[in-house]
């Protein structure tokens, strides 16, 4: 199981529980994908305004899907969620777990979002679908998300300091004599990586970055946008072109609401998986 921010390709995604995020706004919440979408959220946070905020699945919900899971013949739970620095819904997996069975059920910190949590969420399927018990499924998870580096572009820092993803002192050095901010998730926590001075400048080195952390061997690549489909498509374009047949897959993907609210229009990052 794993949660919304997974962002999984739906080819990919069968056999996984996917449990929503919600997303506030206005006042009306929504789950994630279906009930809110990122385009309602570029709305909101550009044309009409609206305070858009988020929160965790509550310990209710995750536990009714544990309960699903296992009455449906499941012999445990292997539950990978996007970092606890980021979000309170590994906390409420862990209540959840204790609460129905945990013997049975595993939380898993991947450690960041998006693709980040994506691959380790794939990781323990496959794991799991080649007869890993409990124990082998959080390896899995846990050697995958160790294994993946998530870099990314923002136009603006404010959403994610509005959000409290970011302190204000890093929002401020951020876009201190108006350089663009290049971000990572270190340790579970978004921090800036980079600073350059031009949009153009702040792709490249997204790229370079990218490229740095794929190291020697092959990748797994998922380049993230929001709004920003030909920044994303063509820091793809140089990604493979540098990398080569060392990528093995790759795919180009919006983020959903949940990430858009707090990253803003603009949003432009990429996942790099070094495979086992």
């Amino acid at each position: 199981m794993t949660d919304s921010t997974a962002y999984l390709p739906p080819e990919l995604a069968a056999g996984i529980i996917v449990v929503p995020l919600t997303v506030v706004m206005g006042g009306i919440e929504g789950d994630e994908g279906d009930e809110v979408t990122p385009a309602e959220v570029a709305a909101a946070l550009t044309g009409r305004r609206v305070a858009v905020t988020t929160s965790r699945p509550s310990p209710e919900r995750l536990a009714r899907c544990y309960r699903a899971a296992l009455a449906g013949g499941a012999a445990g739970v292997v539950s990978v969620h996007l970092s606890a620095k980021l979000s309170a819904t590994y906390e409420g997996a862990v209540l959840a777990a204790a609460e129905v069975d945990p013997e049975r059920i595993a939380v898993v910190d991947a450690r960041s979002t998006g693709m980040g949590l994506g691959f380790a969420a794939l990781a323990a399927a496959a794991a799991a679908a080649a007869g890993g018990d409990l124990s082998a499924v959080v390896a899995a998870a846990t050697d995958a998300a160790a294994r993946t580096e998530t870099f990314f572009y923002v136009d603006t820092l404010e959403f994610l300091r509005r959000g409290g993803r970011i302190s204000a002192a890093s929002a401020l050095v951020g876009t201190a004599l108006s350089v663009k901010p290049i971000l990572h998730v270190r340790d579970g926590e978004i921090a800036v990586r980079d600073r350059v001075r031009t949009t153009s400048r702040a792709l490249d080195r997204l790229v370079d970055l990218a490229v740095a952390a794929a190291g020697d061997g092959e990748v797994d690549i998922a380049v993230h946008h929001f709004v920003a489909e030909e920044r994303a498509r063509a820091v793809t374009a140089a990604l493979l072109a540098r990398l080569g047949p060392r990528v093995r897959r790759h795919w180009v993907s919006e983020v959903g609401a949940v990430v858009a609210a707090h990253a803003g229009p603009g949003l432009a990052g990429v996942v790099v998986h070094r495979r086992a």
